[in-house]
């Protein structure tokens, strides 16, 4: 029976562990935290807010959003409402050329403002806050990490949460 559990034990156990043996993420590694702390404190202040584009397949939420200065750990999950303005990845789903999603990890400034409603997203099962989209500018399209650089990016289910406190 022990001969049997333990290579059924390894085989469950051991595809998580390879995963992220370094602690290092499939994100990117840079900047380093403390870099990353001191560009969002000199980040300008205005009436917008900073979003990171985060595609998972088969999900309707757009990605994070937080307020300038603030860091990763604060960000919203959203649900972008586009009946002002459509948001920067709105392209067909598949097919030649660039499709929905290929935008995942740009960061933008994002122009509008939440709206109150909680609308719920069936293929994350979650209960996330609308924003209005009014407008936006494309910042960078090499974000790296997103909350540490330990993040694991999958495209296929929701791997990046802020950290809960």
């Amino acid at each position: 029976m022990r001969a049997l559990f333990l290579p059924v034990l390894a085989a469950v156990l051991l595809p998580s562990c390879s995963d992220n043996v370094t602690g290092l993420g499939n994100m990117g590694s840079l900047p380093p935290p403390d870099v990353r702390k001191a560009q969002i404190a000199a980040e300008p202040r205005g009436d917008f807010y900073y979003g990171r584009r985060y595609f998972v397949k088969r999900t309707r939420f757009w990605g994070y959003l937080r307020k300038p200065g603030q860091s990763a750990k604060s960000a919203k999950l959203v649900i972008f409402n586009e009946s002002q303005k459509r948001n920067p990845d709105r392209l067909r789903e598949d097919g030649p050329g660039p499709n929905y999603g290929f935008d995942n990890n740009y960061e933008y400034k994002i122009y509008g403002r939440y709206t109150g409603r909680t609308l719920y997203e069936p293929n994350s099962n979650q209960f996330l806050p609308e924003f209005l989209l009014s407008n936006y500018d494309l910042i960078t399209k090499n974000s790296g990490w997103l909350f540490s650089p330990a993040d694991r990016y999958n495209p296929t289910r929701v791997t990046l949460l802020p950290p809960q406190y």
